[in-house]
């Protein structure tokens, strides 16, 4: 049998772990031994009878062959723990994962990752500070570790694209399993500039308690782990104490302190989390030099569309607000504002409330 096959066939069976897994190997010489050895032996070894029982219908089954062609089937690759490509950060936390699926790519440079985490139910103010330091974590040649979840994840993962960076996913399913659904066209493109990665095995579904463990390689694939927004129960908390477990910089951003969203920031911050108000604050403090990125084309802004700039800002503005301003026609102002949004140049902030989605755009050229 093949390592790689008795790695993915241990990290199949719950409840091996990566240290279990090093005693059976020092014990029987080689992953393909300790794969095959006998019941009764692993059993004398001290394996628990739920993992041992576990990993005798695995090997009945054929279940590490399965894995494997499922993972060929969704176009993902499989990073064992012994594999040169393995995140170096990964190796470093008390639990790594035996095998990781990929879809996309993992670069060396990855290892210059910095996680930003918050709430599903982002705020305005959430959803431009997330989008503010994501873009200039991407310009500065850092990677964006997010889990691919509403609110600031999906914030964070899109101005990184935006932005020309690079910027990873870690999934709490199945490699081949999308969730939420909505983020389908987000996946596919995180996949073209960066990686989407889990621990989980091929097919498994969204359950609740997946995504608390998922967090742990959030927080392992990053140097620092940002908190934006979280209100007193959040995954980002979960993020947050995983990162101090693993010995990583813990940020949190503060916010308004009447906002439901600021009241995990305040707990972050009496527990000695670091506040900052820049990715500029984290660079200086993980001590990140800026690396320059191949400039993006300036955004171009339609002509009829530039009193539409001109008059929004980073703070948002009601679309009542903005037809009163410029004179225009509710519909006629949504055509516009809806065709800056598809541009990637203006966000709807919710509730009808817009703001510019890249600070210099209206300075980029008219066409």
């Amino acid at each position: 049998m093949d390592a790689r096959v008795a790695w993915v066939g241990f990290h199949a069976v719950e409840g091996i772990s990566l240290r279990r897994l090093e005693r059976l190997v020092a014990h029987y010489g080689s992953v393909q031994d300790a794969w095959a050895a006998p019941e009764a032996e692993l059993r004398a070894l001290g394996l628990p009878e739920g993992p041992l029982e576990r990993l005798v219908a695995a090997r009945r089954t054929g279940l590490a062959q399965k894995v494997l062609e499922a993972a060929e089937r969704a176009g993902a690759s499989v990073l064992v723990y012994p594999d040169e490509g393995y995140p170096p950060l990964l190796r470093e936390i008390g639990s790594p994962p035996l095998a990781l699926f990929v879809k996309g790519s993992l670069e060396p440079g990855d290892a210059r990752g910095v996680a930003l985490v918050g709430t599903r139910q982002a705020s305005s103010y959430g959803a431009q500070v997330a989008r503010t330091f994501a873009t200039d974590f991407a310009q500065a040649g850092v990677t964006v570790v997010s889990g691919l979840a509403r609110g600031i994840d999906r914030v964070a993962h899109e101005a990184a694209l935006e932005a020309g960076g690079r910027t990873i996913a870690v999934l709490g399913t199945g490699i081949d399993v999308v969730y939420p659904a909505g983020h389908r066209a987000l996946a596919e493109r995180i996949v073209e500039r960066g990686a989407l990665v889990t621990e989980f095995l091929p097919g498994t579904p969204p359950h609740a308690g997946n995504f608390p463990v998922r967090n742990r390689i959030i927080s392992g694939l990053s140097l620092g782990v940002v908190v934006v927004e979280a209100p007193q129960r959040s995954g980002a908390l979960i993020t947050a104490n995983f990162a101090l477990d693993q010995n990583r910089a813990v940020y949190a951003v503060p916010g308004p302190i009447f906002s439901s969203g600021t009241a995990g920031i305040l707990r972050l911050l009496r527990e000695g989390a670091t506040p900052v108000g820049s990715a500029q604050d984290v660079l200086e403090d993980l001590a990140l030099e800026a690396r320059q990125l191949p400039l993006l084309a300036p955004p171009t802004v339609p002509e009829a569309a530039r009193p539409v700039v001109a008059a929004l800002g980073s703070e948002p503005r009601h679309i009542d607000e903005l037809a009163a301003e410029l004179g225009m026609g509710i519909a006629q102002l949504s055509a516009l504002l809806l065709e800056l949004q598809l541009e990637g140049l203006v966000m709807h902030l919710g509730a009808q409330h817009y703001a510019l989605a890249v600070p210099s755009v209206a300075r980029g050229g008219s066409r």
